[in-house]
């Protein structure tokens, strides 16, 4: 009988207060901490000059971030189940709006350093605690306007971010970028104590984990494999990849710690990571879409900034505004996805929206030095329609057919799939901008010949134009001309040429989509939920 009523009791549960006023508790945390990545960014070089660091030690400040935040995530779940996951949520939101404080307060680069390590640990629990309180707090058919209103955070932040940081550095002190977080984190704070509560199923979890002997192994293969990965992710560029011992080692961890988590996770009772949700084939299809995700949208948003900013002279700011009114065109956009998901199976809206962003990028890589801003916007906007048909529908699907106590472990795989598919997304975009461009160069330079007229024809107006500095000099200023003209075409090919591959894998998932994602019902409460 006891057994019975408690039952009866977590399906008869619903939030003391008002769904919509959780949602936007939580949503502002989410805002705060989207915000604050999106603006360091910016603020870099400002931070080296304030700190008298290099450019490369200056890059630790987002590195570390990424690091610890990369371990978090996939652990967040376990420790929601264990503490609570309003004592863990409240924990995470503090400790990152101390840690902000701390971070504008910093002397040293070392010290920023380090505090931005504890200020990703914060951040790292933030997203998969918010998105799971969503999943509880909403019941199944309006889960699709619920993340519409936490996707309009986590787009708007990104959208106003480099404009407000590029504003910020120009007329305060950077250390501003830390500060602005502290009354946004006091705000959250408080609402968060008063409206969020953990339901009945997760007090039930919380005490049976208590009782269960913690997975030390597993919490140190999955803090050592995300860590390095993160690491090898964004310093592999910078380091020339494999030619850097130190790029070396931490792949070797990677490999050696994934290997790991994925063999004693699995067998584990208790897991750290609930490795065997990839048996739901739901779940698993939504977490490779994720990564994709991610990757080709952390990929392009640094793709079409850095064109305008080397090959066309654009400022930082200026860049950062071209991004500005596709981020407003995916809030606009978000509310009815959440309208659609509601009605229509995801699968379909996923597959429609993969094949809009195919179309967007194909029609980017016809970018070259001609383009103005008008046109340079509309590549981003274009994009930024099918943002919101892909993020709402793929982690609503997510959680059809899994246990709502899995809700914590689902929330958590999924953003850790986003972050570092965004992390593997910059850094394809890196590695091959730098060795397409010397391929494209060494052809180019093939036709710099005698024997092209063109090239030939070319070379004498230049070197006539530059005659007043006499012969030799307006000869050698005329090929300094003409050879800086070919890298310059080289890099527009190359960037040509990785917007369409990104183009091409957005493509191929269709099909996958289409055939692997089960058909949903939008309006039937998924499997596990009652």
């Amino acid at each position: 009988m006891p057994a019975m009523a408690g039952a009866a009791e977590e399906a008869a549960w619903r939030p003391r207060h008002s769904p919509w006023l959780v949602a936007f508790t939580v949503t502002l945390a989410t805002f705060m901490e989207v915000l604050d990545t999106a603006i360091a960014n910016v603020a870099l070089p400002h931070i080296a000059g304030g700190l008298s660091a290099s450019q490369d030690e200056a890059t630790w400040v987002l590195t570390s971030y990424l690091v610890s935040n990369a371990v978090v995530l996939p652990i967040s779940a376990w420790i929601s189940s264990r503490v609570g996951r309003k004592r863990f949520y409240m924990t995470c939101v503090t400790l990152f709006t101390l840690s902000s404080f701390l971070c504008g307060f910093a002397p040293t680069m070392s010290a920023l350093v380090f505090f931005r390590v504890l200020q990703g640990v914060g951040g790292g629990g933030l997203a998969p605690s918010e998105q799971a309180i969503l999943a509880d707090t909403f019941p199944p058919a309006q889960r699709g306007m619920a993340f519409a209103m936490y996707g309009l955070a986590v787009v708007f932040a990104p959208a106003i971010g480099p404009t407000l940081g590029g504003y910020i550095v120009d007329h305060a002190s950077w250390r501003w970028i830390f500060y602005i977080n502290v009354p946004v984190g006091i705000a959250s704070l408080f609402l968060s104590s008063l409206m969020v509560e953990d339901p009945p199923w997760l007090r039930d979890e919380k005490e049976r984990s208590r009782r269960v002997r913690v997975d030390w192994l597993g919490l140190g293969l999955v803090a050592v494999a995300f860590g390095s990965l993160q690491v090898v992710m964004d310093k592999g560029q910078e380091d020339d990849w494999f030619s850097s011992p130190f790029i070396v080692v931490f792949a070797m961890a990677t490999v050696i710690g994934l290997l790991g988590t994925l063999v004693w996770e699995w067998a584990h009772p208790n897991p750290i990571v609930n490795i065997r949700l990839f048996r739901n084939r739901n779940f698993a299809v939504s977490v490779g879409l994720m990564f994709t995700l991610g990757g080709v949208l952390y990929g392009t948003t640094v793709l079409l900034p850095l064109f305008l900013q080397t090959l066309m002279g654009y400022s930082a700011q200026s860049a950062g505004e071209v991004l500005s009114p596709g981020g407003f065109v995916t809030m606009a956009t978000m509310p009815l996805a959440g309208f659609l998901v509601s009605r229509v199976p995801a699968k379909y809206l996923i597959a429609a929206a993969f094949t809009g962003m195919s179309l967007a990028l194909f029609h980017m890589s016809s970018i070259n030095l001609g383009i103005d801003v008008h046109t340079a916007t509309l590549y981003r906007v274009y994009q930024a329609l099918a943002l919101a048909f892909l993020f709402i529908p793929i982690n609503t699907v997510s959680y059809i057919g899994v246990p709502r106590e899995q809700n914590n472990q689902v929330s958590g795989l999924m953003n850790l799939a986003r972050n570092i598919g965004g992390s593997v997304g910059i850094a394809f975009v890196s590695t091959a901008l730098a060795r397409r461009s010397q391929e494209f160069q060494s052809r180019l330079v093939e036709h710099a010949t005698q024997s092209n007229p063109v090239f030939q024809e070319r070379l004498a107006q230049l070197t006539h134009a530059f005659s007043s500095a006499g012969p030799a000099q307006a000869t050698r200023r005329a090929l300094g001309v003409l050879y800086a003209t070919i890298q310059r075409q080289a890099a527009v090919l190359s960037y040509a040429r990785i917007i369409e591959d990104l183009a091409i894998v957005c493509a191929l998932f269709v099909p996958l989509i289409l055939l692997l994602l089960k058909r949903n019902d939008p309006r039937a409460a998924p499997a596990g939920a009652h």
